[in-house]
C-alpha cells in the first residue's frame, strides 16, 4: 500500500492527511442493482422507514408518558407505513445483497441484513398486537419492541454506512461507463 501526505501549511496546528492508495479503498465503487437514472434506491428509500419506526418508538413514549390514545394510534400507522416501507426497502436491499459479491463478502454485509430482517420481523409482531386494540400492548410488549427495533435499526445504519462509505458499495448507479 502506497501512501502520501498532504500539505495542511495555512493551518500548522491540524495534522496532514495521509492518503491511501489501496486498491480496495481507492476503486470506483460498486454499483447498485436497483438504481434509475444511475441512482442507486436503497440508500433513498430506507430513510422512510427507519423515519416511521423510530417515530413509533416516540409515539409509544407519548402514549407511556400522557396515557393519550392518540399516540398509541399514531404508533399504530407508524408502524404498518414503516413495514411497508421496509418492504420495498427489503427487495432493493436483498437484490443488492445476493446480485453483489462484495456484499457477501463482507462481515457488515450479513450484519446490516441479518438486523433488518429482525427489524422486519418485530415490526410485523408489534403490528399484528396491536391490530383491533393499538392501546393494550404497547405497556410492555409494544414499547419494548419498538426500543429494541429502534436499537437494531442504529446498529444496521452502522454496518450500512460501512458498507456504503468504507467498501464503496452501491454508491453509484448503474450506468454505461461503469458495469460490474
Amino acid at each position: 500500500m502506497e501512501t502520501s501526505e498532504r500539505n495542511t501549511a495555512p493551518y500548522p496546528n491540524i495534522p496532514p492527511v495521509i492518503e491511501t492508495h489501496d486498491s480496495e479503498y481507492n476503486d470506483t465503487g460498486i454499483p447498485s442493482t436497483v438504481a434509475i437514472a444511475g441512482h442507486p434506491l436503497h440508500p433513498a428509500i430506507v430513510l422512510f422507514p427507519i423515519a416511521f419506526l423510530v417515530g413509533a418508538l416516540g409515539s409509544d413514549l407519548g402514549y407511556w408518558l400522557t396515557n393519550d390514545p392518540f399516540w398509541a394510534r399514531a404508533s399504530f400507522w407508524l408502524i404498518g407505513v414503516g413495514f411497508a416501507a421496509g418492504i420495498l426497502a427489503a427487495i432493493t436491499g436483498f437484490l443488492d445483497f445476493f446480485k453483489i459479491k462484495r456484499v457477501r463478502d463482507r462481515s457488515a454485509g450479513w450484519i446490516h441484513m441479518a438486523c433488518n430482517v429482525v427489524v422486519m420481523v418485530l415490526s410485523l409482531v408489534s403490528l399484528v398486537l396491536r391490530m383491533g386494540d393499538p392501546v393494550g400492548p404497547i405497556i410492555p410488549w409494544g414499547l419494548g419492541i419498538s426500543v429494541v427495533v429502534a436499537t437494531l435499526l442504529g446498529i444496521s445504519g452502522w454496518f450500512g454506512g460501512e458498507l456504503s462509505f468504507r467498501h464503496k458499495i452501491g454508491v453509484i448507479g448503474k450506468s454505461r461507463e461503469h458495469h460490474s
